[in-house]
């Protein structure tokens, strides 16, 4: 009888009008939405912003859950929002294969189409906003999102500076918008069980904790190209957004941003994931220490990042972890899954879907019990399928908790600050590597104590007339 009375007055709030709409600093109405709780059965009518390849991704699973409708794409790469796979430049289609999206869904109802997401943001019939752009743009479109009063879901990482992320995250407090990052493995049980375990003591104190990332690019990695003018359909002044004008090549967009400092790099693409990971089982917050050592070592090409990297974090609680990007060779160094934690009582490795601990041994001196029994664990299949024939992940798994904050109002599994925090470590190691130095970092105020060059990489000047 209680959770119908709850319900009752569930359905109840959900029917009260809006008490009012204020308007934003930037021209868009802030939509309390707090007074706005949605149904179990109503439906978020979601935009999706950038919609190549992580968009697409991104889009078919939204699009697997019952109660999300697609109201509009935005791109500025026309063919990916008329969904038309024949109109894509020869070239991509020839040179970054599956990179570049099949498209050609069916939607249910008809999907408005924008090229400028500032648009898309003033429609009113919009809940919520996916966002999945280039890594410049998530700051600026998740501010604009949350004081259009969208609930927004942005695709890791979650800035391209510090200074940007706490931003996002100060002006997130002050709305009541429900943000999630796509931080996916936070939707992984496997990681949802550990971070419950570990921190509790289940292997023992952490001293060390170890990934890497391997993706051999050797040699030709993303080629040598000169600039040259962007397809017709293809908005290069719109992508380019706040980041300082420079000619349209081939070789920066779509999807080999990654390759350049400018837009992206791989420790925030990639290593993002380890990082959040190992702060999440450790239950640190920010590192007291951080070194990087590395470069562009072999492969001749046009990146502005290393081929080769490998960054160390000192945690004031007493553990060392170290993170490795190596696309200049292949094979992973971790013996099982993608990360390794030593503890006194074990060693864990662990991927997304399963995991084991191995006993620690005596060494010298000890007189030797055994702290712990060995362990394995593995999740069972998810005998659903979803529409590609794979089954539901971790991603799938944060969308749907994402969807039903959007209707309950509480806090997602991946914050803002969550996402600020994590992105925050990938920070770190990119200004080490370009200061060269053993950078000591105050988490409380976010600040270098031993280095002011560093403090100059905390943020840069927008172009005009993009701001925060």
């Amino acid at each position: 009888m209680e959770n119908k009375k709850s319900r009752r007055e569930f359905i109840k709030k959900s029917s009260l009008a809006l008490a009012g709409v204020t308007i934003g600093q930037k021209g868009f109405p802030i939509v309390d939405r707090d007074k706005k709780i949605m149904g179990a059965n109503d439906r978020v009518r979601t935009g999706f912003i950038g919609v190549g390849n992580r968009g697409t991704q991104l889009l078919h699973l939204f699009m697997e859950q019952p109660d999300c409708e697609v109201a509009a794409l935005c791109d500025v790469y026309k063919p990916y929002i008329t969904r038309d796979y024949s109109q894509v430049d020869p070239r991509y289609t020839k040179d970054m294969g599956s990179r570049i999206p099949q498209m050609g869904e069916n939607f249910s109802r008809n999907v408005k189409q924008y090229t400028d997401y500032r648009k898309l943001l003033e429609d009113k019939n919009i809940d919520a906003v996916c966002i999945a752009t280039p890594d410049h743009w998530h700051a600026l479109q998740t501010i604009d999102a949350i004081q259009a009063g969208k609930d927004v879901y942005v695709e890791k990482p979650l800035s391209k500076t510090i200074s940007e992320g706490r931003r996002m995250v100060e002006i997130g407090k002050k709305s009541q918008q429900v943000v999630t990052v796509g931080l996916n493995r936070r939707g992984a049980p496997t990681f949802q069980k550990l971070a419950k375990e570990i921190p509790g003591g289940k292997i023992g104190k952490v001293t060390f904790a170890q990934a890497c990332h391997v993706s051999n690019m050797y040699p030709n990695g993303i080629g040598k190209k000169q600039a040259e003018t962007p397809p017709a359909d293809f908005d290069w002044n719109m992508w380019l957004g706040p980041r300082a004008y420079r000619p349209y090549q081939y070789n920066i967009a779509p999807y080999m941003f990654r390759w350049w400092e400018d837009f992206a790099n791989q420790i925030s693409n990639n290593g993002i994931h380890y990082l959040d990971l190992i702060r999440w089982l450790l239950d640190e917050e920010a590192p007291v220490a951080v070194s990087a050592h590395g470069g562009k070592f072999v492969i001749d090409d046009d990146r502005t990042i290393p081929d080769t990297m490998h960054v160390t974090y000192e945690f004031g609680s007493g553990a060392l972890v170290t993170v490795s990007i190596l696309e200049a060779s292949s094979g992973s160094f971790i013996p099982s899954g993608f990360l390794e934690l030593r503890g006194t009582k074990g060693t864990l490795y662990t991927g997304e879907n399963d995991y084991k601990i191995v006993p620690t041994k005596a060494g010298q001196f000890q007189t030797w019990k055994e702290l712990m029994a060995a362990e394995e664990f593995s999740l069972d299949k998810d005998d659903t399928l979803l529409i590609d024939g794979s089954y539901k992940n971790s991603t799938f798994s944060l969308i749907r908790n994402f969807l039903d904050c959007v209707k309950s109002r509480k806090e997602p599994w991946a914050t803002l600050e969550i996402g600020h925090r994590s992105t925050t470590l990938a920070h770190l190691a990119t200004i080490a590597m370009q200061t060269k130095k053993r950078l000591e970092w105050d988490g409380l105020k976010e600040r270098f104590i031993n280095c002011n060059e560093a403090n100059n990489y905390l943020s840069y000047e927008y172009r005009e007339p993009w701001k925060i």
